[in-house]
């Protein structure tokens, strides 16, 4: 995990490493055993991806709202899907649907040789840019454009992370894996959300349940 420290270069100084591995013991406590997980997320600066006036809440195990009707995840879903991204062994190519302020970005970048991010909001499209570039984090490619669609392209993906919900799963996401693949995202309407990993087989999709969460929607389109 060298390249941990080789990547995110700045933003420590604001909140104070008892903060910092506060939070960590609760990862923890709530099942969050891998440890290179929790070292990047020990590492990426949390504060720096919130507005100025919720910084002092950034340690929190709480999702704080970024504008535009979004969220940045509770650390403990980020790290419980990025851990479960992992169990099958550290994917080369990921997916992640929903940019947003770029948190999960950084965490991903720091664990995975290449991250492609879709974001359908524009202005976190751009501002997520800026804030990968100005951490030194050179293995991100964004898209802005519609989380449904995937990013064709680019695919098929080791593993594939949505940081909003669809009420069914989308086929196009599931086209996208390659076999052995697994993606993790919530599914379903609001208050009746849960978390999902599905791996990709010769045979077709294993699906598991893995927890009952709180996500905003997937909406389709770009605004």
């Amino acid at each position: 995990m060298k390249r941990l420290s080789r990547r995110i270069g700045k933003g420590m100084g604001m909140t104070s490493e008892r903060t910092r591995k506060r939070l960590m013991e609760r990862l923890r406590g709530g099942g969050i055993h891998d440890e290179s997980v929790l070292l990047a997320m020990e590492s990426v600066p949390r504060h720096l991806f919130v507005d100025e006036a919720l910084a002092s809440r950034a340690y929190e195990d709480i999702a704080l709202p970024i504008g535009y009707g979004q969220t940045i995840s509770q650390p403990y879903v980020v790290a419980l899907m990025t851990q479960a991204m992992l169990e099958e062994g550290v994917p080369e190519r990921v997916l992640e649907i929903g940019t947003g302020c770029g948190y999960q970005t950084a965490i991903l970048a720091c664990l995975v040789e290449q991250v492609y991010s879709v974001e359908r909001i524009l202005e976190l499209h751009r501002l997520s840019r800026r804030r990968t570039f100005d951490f030194g984090l050179r293995n991100v490619r964004f898209r802005y454009g519609d989380g449904f669609e995937g990013w064709l392209e680019n695919a098929p993906y080791d593993a594939i992370l949505a940081a909003a919900a669809p009420r069914q799963i989308p086929q196009k996401l599931l086209d996208q894996l390659a076999i052995g693949g697994r993606i993790i995202l919530p599914v379903g309407e609001s208050g009746e959300q849960k978390l999902f990993k599905i791996i990709r087989t010769p045979e077709g999709f294993k699906k598991k349940e893995m927890d009952s969460v709180h996500f905003v929607p997937l909406v389709a389109g770009t605004t």
